[in-house]
């Protein structure tokens, strides 16, 4: 009887736990994804041409790389909770800064400072998830955190349409939505699990620990960035309006929400590994099959929604794997190696999948997605010479 009560406190614990940190991550992810459309549109009134704002835009993913791997170490020293809501209260700062210095030479260093925040966000509480969730539960905890995450990406640009792209309002609503992430962390600062050491394993030693997982990280990031800024001009380049071109991205969209808690699902059950491979032949056939979809706006749209699903479940999928694979201090920086991984996918997938459609108009799109999920097969069939960990 102790022991049965003794097991759903411990449940009733590590729900609370895992609740505040998804709870923080989707209420910044709406002032995210606010943001984000929000300061190319002010660049865009002051007059800045698309060169620079593709540049200031860029600093956010080497702002992630540089800073990412120092924050184990600093949570280490200053704790997670601390340093949660210090990152989110300086990235609240830092949006209302982008409005009160409205000179383009001070968005560098406020994009650098804002999505360093970022960074120290997801790397904490991607961590907080994996390191709380029961092992045998955790691609679902990590696929309801992905949805849950998507669907906050999705909030926030309607709350731009409601409040209007100027004036104080939606840099105000985007720093409220920040700072109220703080108050679950605040509620939970108890459950949080502490970074006991940083860890001894470098960058590389956590690429050859869990390869499989962390270039889940840079094929999602690649494909997520490319598809979304090249899918539209691949519409116009097949013949689709602008509107239709658009709308094509809302299905990746969609199918990215659908998919992650059955994918999560599957990764309890399976070698995660094998999932992934799964993702990814899935992902690789998708995109060999776009250009012959490419004919009919339907057909293209129920590709997009199914290819777009199997692509997102790569960075849930991959963080579970991660979380079977690295423990304790040493997860907080196989996070961080994670995160950079991703961003050095934000940052090659636009100009190679861009670049290729250019090379091979307009089919060159779907070549160079195809063979990114290609080359992400190969590794995970190399690491599937190893036994699983559980």
């Amino acid at each position: 009887m102790l022991d049965h009560h003794a097991s759903e406190t411990l449940d009733r614990t590590r729900i609370a736990a895992m609740s505040a940190a998804i709870t923080c991550v989707a209420v910044v992810g709406i002032g995210l994804s606010l943001s984000i459309p929000l300061l190319s549109l002010e660049m865009e009134r002051m007059g800045v041409s698309s060169t620079l704002i593709g540049i200031n835009t860029a600093v956010a993913g080497f702002a992630s790389i540089v800073t990412v791997p120092f924050v184990p170490r600093l949570a280490a020293r200053i704790g997670v909770v601390r340093l949660l809501i210090l990152a989110i209260c300086i990235g609240a700062a830092s949006l209302i800064g982008f409005k009160l210095f409205h000179d383009i030479r001070w968005w560098f260093p406020l994009r650098f400072v804002f999505s360093a925040t970022l960074g120290v966000l997801f790397v904490l509480s991607e961590f907080w998830i994996n390191e709380v969730a029961p092992p045998a539960r955790r691609g679902l905890v990590m696929g309801i955190y992905a949805t849950v995450l998507a669907i906050g990406f999705a909030v926030g640009p309607t709350l731009l349409v409601l409040l209007g792209t100027q004036g104080y309002a939606p840099y105000c609503a985007g720093a409220v939505l920040f700072l109220l992430g703080t108050v679950p962390i605040a509620l939970a600062r108890g459950l949080s699990p502490e970074i006991e050491g940083a860890g001894s394993r470098g960058f590389l030693d956590y690429v050859r620990l869990a390869p499989a997982a962390l270039f889940a990280a840079l094929v999602y990031g690649a494909v997520e960035t490319g598809g979304f800024a090249i899918l539209p001009l691949y519409g116009l380049r097949i013949g689709l309006d602008a509107e239709s071109s658009a709308g094509l991205v809302s299905m990746l969209a969609l199918g990215n929400v659908l998919f992650q808690i059955p994918f999560g699902l599957l990764a309890d059950r399976f070698d995660r590994r094998r999932v992934l491979l799964a993702a990814a032949l899935g992902g690789a056939i998708g995109a060999a099959l776009i250009p012959a979809a490419s004919s009919s706006l339907v057909w293209l749209a129920i590709l997009l929604l199914v290819w777009g699903g199997l692509a997102g479940t790569l960075y849930t999928v991959g963080l579970a794997h991660l979380g079977a694979s690295v423990r304790g201090g040493e997860l907080a920086g196989a996070n961080a190696a994670f995160l950079v991984l991703y961003n050095v996918g934000l940052m090659i997938g636009p100009p190679l999948i861009g670049g290729s459609m250019d090379l091979a108009p307009p089919q060159g799109f779907a070549h160079a997605l195809c063979g990114l999920f290609v080359a992400y097969v190969g590794l995970v069939l190399w690491r599937l010479r190893t036994p699983a960990r559980p």
